[in-house]
């Protein structure tokens, strides 16, 4: 739970705007557009959001819409709530209004150290050399946001990069192998650096596939489609489905397309099974005409690559097979920490990165969250707030059986070692 709700800005909240804007500022030079601006933007319903604790406005974001351009007039918070994500929801908040509405460019300018830098950067604007200049360009279009809520696509919240905690040395695989060339083609292109089109990420269940496909949308600012098998077999049958999809997907101007658990519709072709090979034939084909065009990325999963057709991996359909395993010491410590944090345990998370081998992202959720919920139960009986201990974790932890069993890591390994491609 963040605290605070984020909604549309009203004009009963005018008043509490202008106060938490008094109450916001860090830097000494004034901003480039003066309250008066913003009060009139307020006043002439340009877009604008704000959050509220306990019905209290805590922040606000207000914007001046210009043709297709916006600018970020202010970005307030009260002095409490800073440094704990509430600018980054704000400005998260603002830009789906605005580039729903037909809004391509925002822009924001700000003194160096104001109120709102940092979660702008979380939200993936550019900072402009030689000035504290932000920018972002809306990768949707107007024309394209009602095909992307008809095929169900999302806009992941800004800042899902920063916050996957641990897995430093995947996220710094794929940040430098994925996010870098499609978020600089132009110098990408300078170096002989062709954006990639497609990767494959394989590993044992729960540990980050899925996070880190939408992790990947949310760091390029690029709307996310998840594509379901069963809903497109059900709708028109799987490799009509597969070829309607991918051609509807083509007048997408940015897109990262998702396909979990792959296998489903990429297992190894048996001349005996004809729809089978009708529908890996009809992937491998989608897969060639999606590569076809920038701007787009596709992201498989699978928890088991040796179940793919052989053909699916061949060099010039996937340009990485990335291995996302069990979180390493170092990761598992990250991942305890934040969850330490969120629920105020005073817990030590060494310990309980050593006794937590061999969990996954998901198995040390599932037993941070198993410990809060105890400790909230146990709070509500006794009236006294009760934080967990190193023990209670520990506790948990032996009750819980690792979704990684030796002989899945052993296994995992072993097709790191002969199917990776780094």
């Amino acid at each position: 739970m963040t605290g605070w709700r984020v909604r549309d800005y009203a004009q009963d909240d005018l008043e509490a705007v202008i106060r938490v804007d008094a109450e916001s500022g860090t830097a000494e030079e004034s901003p480039l557009f003066p309250l008066s601006d913003a009060v009139a933007a307020l006043q002439a319903l340009h877009p604008a959001v704000v959050a509220t604790a306990d019905e209290v406005v805590v922040g606000a974001v207000v914007s001046r819409v210009e043709g297709d351009r916006a600018w970020i007039l202010r970005i307030s918070m009260a002095p409490a709530w800073r440094h704990r994500g509430l600018g980054s929801d704000l400005i998260t908040a603002l830009e789906h209004r605005l580039f729903a509405g037909g809004v391509r460019t925002v822009h924001a300018v700000l003194p160096d150290g104001e109120t709102g830098a940092t979660a702008l950067h979380n939200c993936g604007f550019g900072a402009r050399p030689g000035m504290v200049f932000f920018e972002k360009r809306g990768r949707v279009t107007p024309q394209a946001v009602s095909m992307l809520a008809s095929l169900g696509a999302e806009l992941p919240p800004g800042g899902l990069w920063q916050k996957v905690a641990g897995m430093q040395r995947e996220k710094e695989l794929i940040e430098r192998r994925l996010v870098l060339p499609l978020a600089h083609p132009e110098m990408a292109a300078q170096h002989g650096v062709e954006p990639p089109r497609a990767v494959m990420l394989f590993g044992p269940p729960g540990t980050g596939k899925s996070t880190f496909a939408h992790a990947i949308a949310s760091r390029l600012g690029w709307p996310l489609l998840e594509l379901f098998p069963a809903r497109l077999a059900a709708e028109y049958g799987l490799a009509s489905g597969l070829n309607r999809r991918f051609d509807e997907i083509a007048r997408l101007d940015h897109v990262l397309v998702f396909i979990d658990e792959v296998e489903e519709i990429a297992g190894t072709r048996s001349g005996a099974d004809a729809a089978a090979v009708g529908v890996v034939n009809e992937l491998l084909k989608a897969i060639v005409r999606f590569r076809g065009q920038d701007g787009r990325l596709l992201v498989c999963a699978t928890n088991d690559v040796t179940t793919l057709d052989p053909a699916f991996l061949r060099h010039g359909r996937f340009d990485y097979v990335l291995p996302i395993g069990p979180p390493d010491n170092r990761a598992r410590t990250a991942l305890w920490e934040s969850y330490l944090a969120r629920a105020g345990a005073e817990a030590d998370s060494a310990v309980l990165a050593s006794a937590s081998e061999g969990f996954t992202p998901a198995d040390i959720a599932h037993v941070a969250r198993t410990v809060s919920q105890v400790q909230f139960e146990r709070t509500f009986d006794t009236g006294t707030r009760a934080r967990p201990t190193t023990d209670d974790y520990l506790r948990t932890i032996g009750d819980t059986r690792p979704t990684v069993s030796a002989a899945m890591a052993q296994e995992f390994a072993r097709q790191t070692e002969t199917f990776a491609r780094i």
